[in-house]
């Protein structure tokens, strides 16, 4: 089968630019897709070799959506991350002015993050949802029931017929975005010195000292966390699975040791994936924590067996 890549479409939106940013992409099938849930079944059975989805916003913090289909859809592995620059503008037909406004077209996510610019422009507006930054777009042109849309910037490369109102009207410039590409589960990749390791964990219970109890798996092994975010299993009040993001790959020393006690405490641990940071981030491990201190207490350990050391 030809390669095939899923993301949340039509061509444009913050998603297909982060697709732009795979290598592998370039020359594929693209399928647009209008939800994270679809991206990913499509990953499932067979029809897309992977999918963008988006997880995590500078801005908005964690994508639930995204974060609870990988909690639940089995079979899967994060390949790859990708960032991009979010910035927004607003977007018409002609003739049409700030004063027109009364019914704003957005993504969700995008009109979270444009809301102090809405209601300080356009104060009594009312939010009509899309499934996309770029739908909200081509909606306008097929007659939805609003005067604008909020979109990417460069919206024109894509959508015809459409004039930008305001530009940049995202209320933080320097909002990021961090997309994840998703395929089936396969074997890690070799390490670079610049990855990150995700996982998802639950509590095994509910009790004092639980969630301090899962936190000392990372911070005995000098694991840094870049992400840690719950979100409810649904089952029960009081129920939360973890979604973590662990500073190295699963071949490090540290990390390793790191998932096999949090798999002894918590039966429900789900590995995410292994894969190199798009911020080239590369952690300072302190000596204690390097594999050839975690290979030293091995020997040191194997030698007090045999009776090779003496103490």
């Amino acid at each position: 089968m030809n390669a095939t890549y899923s993301y949340l479409g039509p061509a444009g939106t913050f998603t297909w630019s982060a697709l732009t940013q795979v290598p592998e992409a370039a020359g594929a099938e693209w399928l647009s897709v209008n939800n994270v849930g679809e991206a990913l079944s499509h990953v499932v059975n067979g029809t897309a070799t992977a999918a963008m989805i988006a997880v995590e916003n500078s801005v908005e913090g964690g994508v639930s959506a995204a974060q609870d289909a990988l909690a639940t859809i089995p079979g899967l592995q994060i390949l790859g991350e990708y960032l991009v620059p979010v910035r927004f503008d607003m977007v018409a037909l002609p003739g049409v002015t700030l004063a027109d406004v009364q019914i704003v077209s957005a993504h969700p996510v995008a009109y979270a993050q444009c809301r102090e610019w809405l209601e300080h422009n356009v104060p009594t507006h009312a939010h009509l949802p899309a499934t996309s930054n770029v739908a909200a777009a081509h909606g306008l042109i097929a007659g939805a029931n609003a005067q604008v849309a909020i979109a990417p910037h460069g919206i024109g490369d894509h959508v015809d017929g459409l004039v930008t109102l305001a530009e940049g009207i995202g209320d933080n410039p320097n909002a990021v975005t961090r997309f994840v590409l998703v395929g089936r589960v396969q074997a890690v990749p070799p390490r670079t010195g610049t990855d990150k390791t995700s996982v998802i964990v639950e509590l095994p219970d509910d009790r004092p000292g639980a969630l301090l109890e899962m936190l000392e798996q990372f911070a005995t092994r000098g694991v840094n966390m870049s992400l840690l975010e719950s979100r409810p299993i649904g089952d029960a009040l009081g129920r939360y699975r973890f979604v973590i993001d662990a500073d190295g790959h699963i071949s490090d020393e540290r990390v390793a040791d790191a998932l096999m006690g949090l798999k002894r405490y918590s039966p429900n641990l789900q590995f995410l994936g292994s894969y190199p940071r798009a911020d080239g981030h590369r952690p300072q491990v302190s000596p204690q924590y390097s594999d050839s201190a975690f290979a030293d207490a091995r020997d040191w350990l194997s030698g007090l067996i045999n009776g090779t050391v003496n103490g």
